[in-house]
């Protein structure tokens, strides 16, 4: 039951943030495009289309079509990998980093309430064991 309550809260949190993405004023991205930024803001290491492509299991237009969309939000950019030339590396911004960094902060106040009625439900819990246990 306690899985069941936490994976309840998880898509809560996810549910608030999204909520929270698109009510604001700033990019909506698809679900891919949040997949792709996130794989490149989390992941360390050198991001390509190919990569990106075979780890989110798509297609690489498909991803050429999100970094296509990052790119005209400035989230991210392409850049030829200078010891690859037929490879594309994919870059962050500035303004990707602050994009990471506003999402973090919705994520923690969508997750604040869930964390509150988590202690509550555990404090509530501790008299009752108390008294029968």
């Amino acid at each position: 039951m306690a899985t069941q309550s936490s994976a309840d809260q998880l898509v809560g949190i996810l549910r608030d943030t999204v909520v929270a993405l698109v009510r604001r004023d700033g990019p909506d991205l698809s679900a891919r495009q949040l997949g792709v930024f996130l794989t490149c803001y989390l992941e360390d290491g050198a991001h390509t289309v190919r990569g990106l492509a075979a780890e989110l299991n798509v297609s690489k237009p498909a991803i050429t079509r999100a970094l296509d969309r990052l790119g005209e939000l400035d989230l991210a950019r392409r850049k030829v990998d200078p010891a690859d030339r037929r490879s594309v590396l994919v870059q962050r911004t500035l303004k990707g980093a602050a994009f990471l960094r506003d999402m973090r902060s919705i994520m923690n106040e969508a997750h604040a309430p869930a964390r509150k009625s988590s202690s509550t439900h555990v404090a509530a819990e501790s008299p009752r064991k108390a008294m029968h246990g």
